[in-house]
Formats: structure tokens, sequence, C-alpha cells
């Protein structure tokens, strides 16, 4: 008797269903990254562990999980909104960057402003140079339907090495010792860390975006028109809403939020610019918008999640000599057996007698 596969469209998703793949999903990430551990010549139980306490296990751990959560966050909340409405944003990455070079050239500029002036002007250039580096391809693809996964992802490669060309060229610092860096900046450009710790003023910012996004999908008619545009855009056409602005607006906020994240890094964490200001926090924050089903409280805690694997990452490369590649092969991981799952949630696959 033979037999043929078909696969069938499911008409009803199971929520249960879909809950239920991301936490298999993380657990087949897991036996992954162990199998490519074992590969890498170490002890795969040993290394999970060194990863949590790493990340989790003092106080000093705790606070450097939070340092790498606050970008994520800023960047997660950013592509969530975007993912909304399906607009897929893939260059956080390249707006996160360029959000760090204009936050740059402000402190850079006006070294001597006061900081209740110069810490806002800072904010509001990391911003406006991320939601620029996204207006492009929002221009792009609401004016001539070109594909916004293609242009974003293009433009993040062009923001990585506009910042080296500066930090290489004009900003390079004499006094660096030939290092590819830009002068200091002055103490009121900032952001002020709480205790002794290195976590930032951004960790109030990324708390706040997720409040206010939670607010605007919720309880406002425009949060109501993303959901509708992201679900049936030709029934929102239908329904009197411009599609146009609001790829526009919420590329704008995307891109700022990502913006924000750089402007974050380089006031928080470097105080000057720098090559390698993310260790990929732009597409990391892919992973955390769709592993938290672009729920904005949940992107804080999977930010934070995340942010525990990266600093796991660091320690076992210290202690263990293992690369810190194997960090970013289990996040990769996670997001291709997500997606993975989520063909299984939408589709049957049955075995059907010819």
């Amino acid at each position: 008797m033979k037999y043929s596969i078909r696969i069938e469209e499911r008409l009803y998703p199971s929520k249960i269903a879909s809950y239920l793949n991301i936490f298999l999903s993380i657990i087949f990430a897991l036996i992954f990254g162990a199998i490519i551990i074992l590969i890498a010549g170490a002890n795969p139980i040993k290394s999970y562990q060194a990863i949590f306490m790493g990340a989790f296990g003092s106080r000093y751990s705790l606070s450097e999980t939070l340092v790498k959560a606050i970008p994520l966050m800023l960047c997660g909340i950013g592509v969530a909104i975007a993912f909304k409405m399906i607009l897929w944003n893939i260059g956080a990455e390249g707006q996160l960057h360029i959000g760090a070079f204009t936050a740059s050239w402000v402190a850079l500029t006006f070294p001597h402003l006061p900081i209740y002036i110069l810490l806002p002007l800072m904010i509001l250039a990391g911003f406006i140079g991320g939601a620029f580096w996204a207006l492009i391809p929002a221009i792009l693809k609401a004016a001539l339907k070109v594909n916004e996964i293609i242009t974003t992802l293009l433009m993040n490669y062009i923001a990585i090495l506009w910042v080296y060309y500066f930090v290489y060229g004009p900003w390079r610092d004499p006094k660096g010792y030939g290092f590819p860096l830009s002068a200091p900046f002055s103490a009121s450009a900032q952001l002020p860390r709480f205790g002794n710790s290195r976590v930032h003023l951004g960790l109030v910012f990324g708390i706040l975006a997720a409040i206010i996004l939670f607010f605007v999908l919720k309880r406002t008619k425009w949060g109501y028109e993303i959901k509708v545009i992201g679900e049936n855009p030709e029934a929102a056409k239908y329904a009197g809403i411009n599609i146009f602005k609001n790829i526009i607006i919420v590329m704008i906020i995307s891109g700022g939020l990502a913006g924000l994240a750089g402007m974050c890094e380089v006031s928080g964490i470097t105080r000057r610019l720098q090559p390698a200001i993310s260790p990929g926090y732009g597409y990391t924050a892919i992973i955390i918008a769709w592993l938290s089903k672009l729920n904005p409280w949940v992107i804080i805690l999977v930010s934070f999640l995340f942010g525990g694997l990266l600093v796991g990452g660091d320690q076992i490369q210290m202690t263990m000599g293992l690369p810190l590649a194997i960090a970013h092969i289990i996040q990769g991981a996670i997001l291709f057996f997500i997606l993975g799952g989520e063909i299984l949630n939408k589709y049957k696959v049955r075995l059907v007698k010819k």
C-alpha cells in the first residue's frame, strides 16, 4: 500500500501549541548546542553550568546581563512594532549604528554643553538617526513596493562601514595610541549609571518603550490600525486605513528605538564611538521579538535571558577556552527551530493512502 504526504493549512492554529513550540524549540536548540560543544571538545553540562553562573551567579554577572539586555530590549521592541504590521525590518543593526553615530556627533561637537541640554540632544539625535535610516526603506516599500527585507538588510552593512570610516579616519583620537576610537565624551555626554554597576539609564528607556508600545497597541485607534494591516492588508484598504502613512510612521518608530539603543551604548557603556559597538544586537533582537510573540512585556524578559546568554558566552570563552560563537550558534538554533515549529503550527502534515 502506498502513501503520500499531504500538507494542509490549519484553520484554527492552537495557542497552546504555539507556546509549546517555543518551549520545545529552546530544548532542541540547547541539545543542538550541546552537540556543538561536544564537537569543540568540552563537556556540555559543565559548559551550560558555566554559562548560567557567568550570567546569573553573582551580583556583578546579573548587572552585566542587564547591560547586555538594554540594547536588545530597545531593538526588540523596535522590530516588534514593525513585525506587528508584517513589515520585516531586518535593519535594526544598521539603525543602531547610525543612532550611535549621530549621538556621537552631538557629543563631540558640543562637549561643553551642560548635561541637562547635551544628553536630551544626544537622545534626540540617536532616535532621529535610527529613524532616518529606517525611513529610506520605508519610502521605497510604501511608494514602490520594494522588498524591505533586502533593503534593510543591505543598509546594515552601509551603516556599519560608515561608522568604521569615521573611527578609522576623521574622528580617530590622536591621543588614542593608534586605536580606532573617537575622542572620549565629556562628562555631560555620559548616561548616568546605577550604583557601582555599568547598568545605565537606558534600562528605564527600554521599560518605558515597552509600556508605551503596550498601551498604543492595546488602547489606541492607531494600534488597532496596525493590527488590521498586519492581519489583512486588503481589508485595511477597504476600511479606508492609510497604509502608506502607517508604513512610514511604524518604520520611523522602529528605527528610532534601535537608534536610541545605539545612543545608549556609546553614551552609557563605551563613552566614545568605536568599531564593534554591537556584537549583533540588532540581529538578536529579531529572534527576541519572534520568541516573545511580539509582546512588549515578554520582550523585556527574553532580552534579559539573551543578555545572559551573551554574558555566559563570554564566560565560557574566558574560563573554558570555548569560542564565543557557540553562544551565537545557540541563538541561531533557537530561531531556526522556532521557525520550523511555526510551520507545523500553521500546517498539518498527513499521510494519505493513494
